[in-house]
C-alpha cells in the first residue's frame, strides 16, 4: 500500500480559519455534554452519597477494566426535547470492555427523574440492544429505574421499537446465547422491574435494590395489602424467597465487582480475528481540526481526513482515475482491514459505478466497508440523466442495502438527499453511524430547498392567472431557510438518535477501531455470504 501524500499545509490562513472553527464547535459540543453529564449538580451527587450510592457514570467507570477504551452512544439523546428534562435521555450506553470481554453497558442514571423511561430512552436502549446483536456482545445493565414517565406514556407505546422491544431484545438474546447480566442498585419499579427479570445473571446490593411491579402505595390501594419495600420486592427477599436475585452484594463496588466476575467466567469467540499490527497514521490526527471548512459549500480533499486515520496513512487506491468523485480503497484502522468509500464531490455515475463494482469486491473478500460521508448527492440534469444516474445511483444504493460485511459510516461534512442513502445512511442499517459537530443532513440544503419552493410556487400561481409578490416569496424562502437549518443541525440529529454519537474528529479512527473489534467478536468471514439481486445494467 502506498503511503497518502499530505496536501494540507498546516500553515496556511485557511487551516488556520478551518481549525478555530472547528474548536468553537468542539467548545459548544463539549459545553452541551459537560451539561448532561452534570445533571443535579453537586446536590444531586450529595444525594447519592447520603445513601452510600455511585452515580451511573461511577458506575459505568468502575465496571470497565482500567486500561480499556469506552465508546459512549448517543452521550445527546433528548437534547432539546421534553423541556430538557432528561439530559443523556436519562440513561448511559456504550461499548466498553469488562474483565478483558468487550460488552455492551447501559446505565439508568436516577438523576433524571429517578431514572424515568422517557420515548427517547427506550429508543436509545434498544439502539445499543442493536449493536449488542449485530456484533454478538453480552449485555451488562446497571439498573435502578423508576419505570416509565407516565407523563409520556403514549409515546412510549407508540408503534416501532419502544412499548416493552427491549424486553424482546433481551429473550431474543439470551435465545443466541449472548449473557443478559443485570446488576440492581435501587428501586426498579413496573417497567424497570422487567429489566432484572428477563436478565440471564442478576446482581442486587442489599439493603437498597428492590425489584416489583407495583409499589407498596399501588399496593395498598389496589389490593389493601401493607407491605415495605423491602418485604415486597427487597434483595433479600429476591435473594432467598422468589430466586430473582443470583448474587447478593452488600454495596455499589460489591455489586459491580460481583458483575465483573460474571463477565469473566462468560464464554469467550473461538474464532481467529483478522488483524494486522497497529500502526498510529503518519500524519497528526490533531491537524483533522482544521480539514474541513465552515462552509461546507467549499470542497476539501477527503484523502487529507483519510491519512489521519489509517494505519501509517497507507492506502491502496481502487481504480483511481474513474468516478474521481468518491475515493475507494483498502486500507487498515488499528490493524482491521478495511474498504473505505469517501467522497470528494457529487456521485456521478462512474462514481456509483466503481462503487458497486468495490463493495461487491469487499463483500467477496469479507471486508468491513467504512463509509465517509461529504456529499450533496447524486448528479442531476438533463447529461446526467441520459448518462444513466438513476440506474447507476440505484444500483450502487442495492449494493449498500445488500451488502453483508459490516459497515460503519462517518458524517463529516454534508449529507444530502440520495447521497446520503448510497454512502450507507441510517436507514441503511450501518453499524455503527457517527457524527463530527460540522456536519449537516438533509434532504437538500436550506437555500436549494427555498429556491425550488420558490419556483414551484410562482409557477403554481402563474397558471391560475395570479401573479406571486416578491416581498412574500422572499419571506418564504427566508422561512424554508430557517427550517430547514434547525432541521439539519447535528443537535437536532443527535437528539433523535438519527447518529450513534457526536464525536471529536481527532477521535474518529479510535471510534471505528472499537466499531470494528466488536464486529470482529463474531467471524466476519462467515456472516451472510454475499448475495446481491438484480442490478439494473
Amino acid at each position: 500500500m502506498a503511503v497518502l501524500p499530505s496536501r494540507l499545509s498546516t500553515h496556511s490562513v485557511d487551516y488556520r480559519e478551518r481549525r478555530a472553527h472547528m474548536q468553537q464547535l468542539l467548545a459548544t459540543l463539549h459545553g452541551h455534554l459537560l451539561h448532561a453529564r452534570s445533571v443535579g449538580g453537586d446536590r444531586a451527587l450529595n444525594k447519592l452519597r447520603k445513601h452510600g450510592k455511585l452515580s451511573a457514570r461511577e458506575r459505568v467507570e468502575r465496571l470497565l477494566d482500567r486500561d480499556g477504551s469506552f465508546l459512549e452512544l448517543s452521550p445527546l439523546a433528548a437534547f432539546g426535547q421534553y423541556d430538557d428534562d432528561s439530559p443523556g435521555a436519562g440513561c448511559i450506553t456504550g461499548i466498553g470492555h469488562v474483565a478483558g470481554r468487550l460488552c455492551v453497558i447501559s446505565a439508568n442514571d436516577t438523576r433524571v427523574k429517578g431514572g424515568a423511561i422517557y420515548p427517547a430512552t427506550a429508543d436509545k436502549i434498544v439502539r445499543a440492544q442493536q449493536i449488542a446483536q449485530e456484533n454478538g456482545l453480552p449485555s451488562v445493565a446497571l439498573t435502578e429505574s423508576a419505570g416509565a414517565n407516565l407523563l409520556y406514556q403514549a409515546e412510549l407505546f407508540a408503534m416501532g421499537n419502544r412499548g416493552g422491544r427491549s424486553f424482546c431484545n433481551q429473550a431474543r438474546m439470551s435465545r443466541e446465547g449472548l449473557a443478559q447480566i443485570s446488576l440492581v442498585f435501587g428501586s426498579s419499579t413496573a417497567g424497570g422491574a422487567y429489566v432484572p427479570g428477563m436478565s440471564d445473571i442478576n446482581v442486587m446490593v442489599r439493603g437498597k435494590a428492590s425489584v416489583y411491579l407495583a409499589g407498596p402505595p399501588l399496593v395498598k390501594a389496589a389490593l389493601g395489602e401493607d407491605a415495605t419495600d423491602a418485604e415486597l420486592g427487597g434483595a433479600e427477599m429476591h435473594h432467598t424467597v422468589s430466586g430473582l436475585c443470583d448474587y447478593l452484594a452488600e454495596d455499589d463496588a460489591d455489586a459491580i465487582r460481583i458483575g465483573r466476575e460474571v463477565v469473566a467466567n462468560l464464554g469467550r469467540p473461538m474464532h481467529a480475528v483478522e488483524r494486522a499490527t497497529p500502526e498510529p497514521p503518519r500524519y497528526d490526527p490533531d491537524e483533522l481540526l482544521g480539514i474541513v471548512p465552515a462552509d461546507l459549500r467549499v470542497p476539501f480533499d477527503i484523502r487529507d481526513v483519510i491519512a489521519r486515520i489509517v494505519d501509517g496513512s497507507r492506502f491502496d487506491a481502487f481504480r483511481p482515475g474513474y468516478g474521481e468523485t468518491l475515493v475507494c480503497g483498502i486500507a487498515h484502522i488499528d490493524g482491521y482491514r478495511v474498504g473505505i468509500l469517501a467522497n470528494n464531490g457529487p456521485l456521478f455515475s462512474s462514481a456509483a459505478q466503481k462503487a458497486t463494482h468495490f463493495i461487491q469486491l469487499c463483500n467477496q473478500q469479507r471486508t468491513p466497508l467504512v463509509y465517509l460521508q461529504n456529499i450533496t448527492g447524486y448528479m442531476v440534469g438533463v447529461k446526467a440523466e441520459r448518462g444513466g444516474i438513476v440506474k447507476d445511483g440505484s444500483k450502487m444504493v442495492h449494493a449498500v442495502s445488500t451488502a453483508t460485511v459490516p459497515q460503519f459510516t462517518v458524517l463529516v461534512g454534508g449529507s444530502y438527499g440520495a447521497g446520503n442513502y448510497g454512502m450507507c445512511g441510517r436507514a441503511f442499517d450501518p453499524r455503527m453511524l457517527l457524527t463530527w459537530p460540522c456536519a449537516k443532513i438533509g434532504v437538500m440544503g436550506g437555500p436549494q430547498a427555498a429556491r425550488v419552493m420558490r419556483i414551484v410556487q410562482e409557477a403554481a400561481l402563474q397558471r391560475m392567472g395570479g401573479q406571486a409578490l416578491a416581498s412574500d416569496m422572499d419571506d418564504m424562502e427566508a422561512a424554508v431557510i430557517e427550517e430547514f437549518d434547525r432541521t439539519a443541525d447535528p443537535y437536532y440529529a443527535t437528539s433523535r438518535l438519527w447518529d450513534d454519537g457526536m464525536i471529536d474528529p481527532r477521535h474518529t479512527r479510535q471510534a471505528l477501531a472499537i466499531g470494528l473489534a466488536a464486529a470482529w467478536n463474531r467471524d466476519v468471514r462467515a456472516e451472510g455470504q454475499p448475495r446481491f439481486g438484480v442490478l439494473r445494467m
